[in-house]
């Protein structure tokens, strides 16, 4: 096994624990991005180019018939390959998270429609069911197995929100592990059916699923409800006869304490499991090979790569497998709280290095990926453990054919992790939610000053309350250092004085001027 650093060239921002790996006729497409697409890349989806152990980006275009995929991250793919020459690969994406934060119920199959040296253009097709739909979740698995002939796509594990009936203000934004119903999915008829088996009395998360022809070994995994990794094997067996099908389920002895690992295939009947967490506190740096031969499972101990120091002291990482014994890692920078999106990464060769070349030259196969939540995970694990519509004419390749990172917002300014003040004590590491709307990231309010800044509402002493009505209301905020200057610098308001009317000068009354014989007459007549 051998470790080989690569630099970032075109981006590293989009890439955080979470992505995907989708892989089409040799070439290896990244997907679930940090936040939502932007004009750069409209889609989502990028062509990941590794060459010289230089990692760059281009992006992909969606065709006119396609859906409107979003940015999903955490979610659970497998391949669904063609069963003839007319038939082509498809990859089966289901569940995940949006920038939003919001779970996705939807299922998504995704095709190569052509590909050429500038421009690649997908078909993106969101498939309806029917029955027993999978409720919206992430952190689960799918696979595909094969019996008698026929095919069909196992869905089990996964963490959801808490119900709605059961939310509480402190806990609104909590998750909870899923039943532990399997699924089986039907593509060519659009139903699903769930089973409840016996052996399953538990649910799991960021476990490990292999499969092989019409069976799939479960290892592994995290129990929410018990804060546990237990070391569990099952072994699912699902047969499809001309009736109903039959799910049967076996507890295996043998299993591994781990959540969180990544599995990459080397040969038709062996994997490589790299990694993991096997504690709260503590990456699992073990390595594993697992055998699959004859109905039966063998999982033996490996050497491992030599890590290098940044990998060993690292708290957390990420990745995702990269097809053929191949793997993609990415590790924190050293200074994360001042550049929270910068990210090391690796790729991790489990083949020997004749065939480690043979693998530049040809394609890479992507798999499962298995990731965990900061928000639902301890401080060690924040990093979501271990990470296993537009048109095609909207967006034009040709006239950018890498992507420009330029044209994304400056995440490093705006990043939830920054130093937002003097007083600032937000800490990546030890951060815990403080409002009730928080889930994995601290609440933040623009500060109107200048040309404004991001500053964390804890940091500013904000109520619940006061940080509801701010962002309800139209009005500027101002954070604590910036309050008084912007009071010292406003101009004083006009005062509009009201326009008095000027006041008419009082005419005179006329008077009659009697002479005396008048005057003597009108008296006279007066008091008659």
């Amino acid at each position: 096994m051998s470790l080989q650093a690569v630099s970032a060239i075109s981006n590293s921002s989009l890439l955080q624990p979470g992505f995907s790996l989708l892989n089409f006729d040799g070439h290896v497409f990244f997907f679930g991005q940090k936040g939502w697409p932007k004009r750069s890349c409209p889609t989502g989806v990028f062509l990941l180019d590794t060459k010289q152990n230089e990692l760059k980006m281009k992006p992909a275009a969606f065709s006119k018939d396609s859906c409107y995929l979003p940015p999903l991250r955490y979610p659970a793919l497998c391949m669904l390959r063609g069963n003839g020459e007319s038939d082509e690969d498809r990859y089966i994406i289901h569940g995940g998270k949006t920038p939003n934060n919001d779970l996705s119920d939807k299922i998504y199959v995704m095709s190569l429609v052509s590909k050429n040296s500038k421009k690649t253009v997908f078909q993106c097709v969101e498939k309806e069911l029917g029955g027993d739909v999978p409720e919206a979740r992430y952190g689960h698995t799918i696979n595909v197995v094969h019996s008698r002939g026929k095919s069909i796509s196992v869905i089990f594990g996964g963490r959801s929100y808490t119900p709605l009936a059961q939310r509480t203000t402190e806990k609104w934004n909590s998750v909870v592990d899923c039943l532990p119903s399997v699924f089986l999915v039907d593509f060519e008829f659009g139903c699903s059916t769930s089973y409840i088996l016996p052996e399953l009395q538990d649910g799991l998360s960021f476990h490990v699923s292999v499969a092989r022809n019409d069976t799939i070994y479960i290892l592994g995994g995290y129990s929410l409800q018990n804060n546990t990794r237990p070391p569990r094997l099952y072994k699912l067996k699902v047969d499809l006869p001309l009736g109903s099908p039959a799910v049967t389920c076996t507890i295996l002895p043998g299993g591994i304490s781990v959540s969180s690992a990544i599995v990459t295939q080397t040969s038709d009947t062996e994997f490589v499991l790299v990694g993991g967490y096997q504690s709260d506190n503590q990456k699992r740096l073990v390595c594993n090979t697992i055998v699959l031969e004859d109905n039966k499972i063998e999982i033996v101990e490996r050497v491992s790569p030599d890590w290098t120091p940044d990998v060993k002291h690292c708290r957390m990482w990420f990745g995702c497998d990269m097809g053929k014994g191949s793997v993609l890692l990415g590790i924190p920078g050293a200074n994360k709280q001042l550049a929270s999106d910068a990210n090391y990464f690796y790729i991790l060769r489990c083949k020997g290095a004749e065939e480690d070349k043979e693998e530049e030259l040809a394609a890479q196969i992507c798999s499962q990926i298995s990731t965990e939540d900061p928000g639902d995970s301890t401080p060690f694990e924040d990093s979501e453990e271990f990470c296993f519509s537009a048109e095609a004419n909207s967006f034009d390749v040709d006239d950018a054919d890498t992507y420009n990172e330029d044209d994304e917002e400056d995440e490093s300014e705006t990043g939830y992790w920054i130093t937002c003040s003097a007083s600032c004590n937000i800490d990546i590491n030890t951060w815990v939610p403080f409002y009730s709307t928080e889930l994995n990231k601290p609440a933040m309010i623009l500060c109107s000053s200048g040309a404004g800044h991001w500053v964390h509402a804890q940091c500013m002493d904000l109520s619940e309350s006061m940080l509801l009505r701010l962002s309800e209301a139209n009005v500027k905020y101002f954070c604590n250092e910036h309050v008084d200057l912007n009071k010292g610098l406003q101009t004083p308001k006009k005062v509009v004085h009201l326009r008095k009317q000027p006041m008419k000068p009082l005419r005179k009354k006329k008077t009659m001027k009697l002479t005396t014989p008048a005057k003597k007459s009108f008296l006279r007549r007066l008091f008659e």
